[in-house]
C-alpha cells in the first residue's frame, strides 16, 4: 500500500536563487539575501529545476497548516528578495507637537503628549528607515522584519487610559505593501 503525501511546488523567477540544505532555505535575489530555518518533523523541504518543493506525511489538518505556512513564508521571502516591503506611516500630533528623530538603531519620539523623557523604538536588522517631514517609510527584504519594525513605532506611541476619539496623537500606519490603510482619524489626512 502507498503512502500518500500532501505536496505543493513554488516556482521562482531566473533572477532569484534558492538553496536548500535540510531544514535552512537561502534565498537571494537583486535586492538582497534571506535565509530561514523551517524545522518540521513532518514536512519536508526539496528544490529541483526553478521550484521549491514541500510534502507532509501528516494528511490532518495540522500536517497541511505547517506544510502552506511554510509555503507562504517561502512566498514572502522571494517576493522581498525581488521587491522590497514598504509600509508608510504619519505622525499626527493633535495637542503636542511630536517630534521623532532617527538615530543608528532606535527611533526616539520626544514630547509624546508632553512627556519629558522621549520614547524608543527599535528597529530590525536589515529594515531601512527613512524620514521625510512627518512621513516615516519602512522598507525591506524581510516581510517579517519590516512590519515588526513599523508595529514597535505604532506601539511607541499607544495611548492607555485617555479617551481615544479625543487624544489621537501618535503615530499610525497609513500605507502597507502599496495599499493605503484608511484610519477614521481627523488628523490623518
Amino acid at each position: 500500500m502507498e503512502k500518500k503525501l500532501l505536496n505543493t511546488d513554488i516556482a521562482f523567477p531566473e533572477a532569484v536563487q534558492v538553496e536548500v540544505a535540510g531544514d535552512l532555505v537561502k534565498v537571494k535575489g537583486p535586492k538582497g539575501e534571506l535565509e530561514r530555518k523551517f524545522i518540521s518533523k513532518c514536512v519536508t523541504i526539496t528544490k529541483a529545476d526553478k521550484k521549491v518543493a514541500l510534502k507532509s506525511d501528516l494528511l490532518s489538518r495540522n500536517g497541511k497548516r505547517e506544510m502552506y505556512t511554510f509555503a507562504s513564508h517561502i512566498k514572502n521571502m522571494i517576493h522581498g528578495v525581488q521587491e522590497h516591503y514598504v509600509y508608510k506611516l504619519k505622525v499626527c500630533s493633535g495637542h503636542f507637537p511630536i517630534s521623532v528623530k532617527l538615530e543608528k538603531e532606535k527611533f526616539l519620539i520626544t514630547n509624546f503628549l508632553g512627556e519629558k523623557i522621549p520614547r524608543t523604538s527599535y528597529i530590525d536588522e536589515g529594515v531601512k528607515v527613512k524620514q521625510e517631514g512627518d512621513i516615516i517609510t519602512v522598507e525591506g527584504a524581510d516581510l517579517e522584519r519590516v512590519s515588526q519594525t513599523a508595529a514597535n513605532f505604532e506601539t511607541a506611541t499607544r495611548i492607555t487610559n485617555r479617551d481615544r476619539r479625543r487624544f489621537q496623537d501618535g503615530i499610525y500606519l497609513i500605507e502597507k505593501r502599496g495599499v493605503k490603510i484608511w484610519v477614521k482619524i481627523k488628523n490623518l489626512f
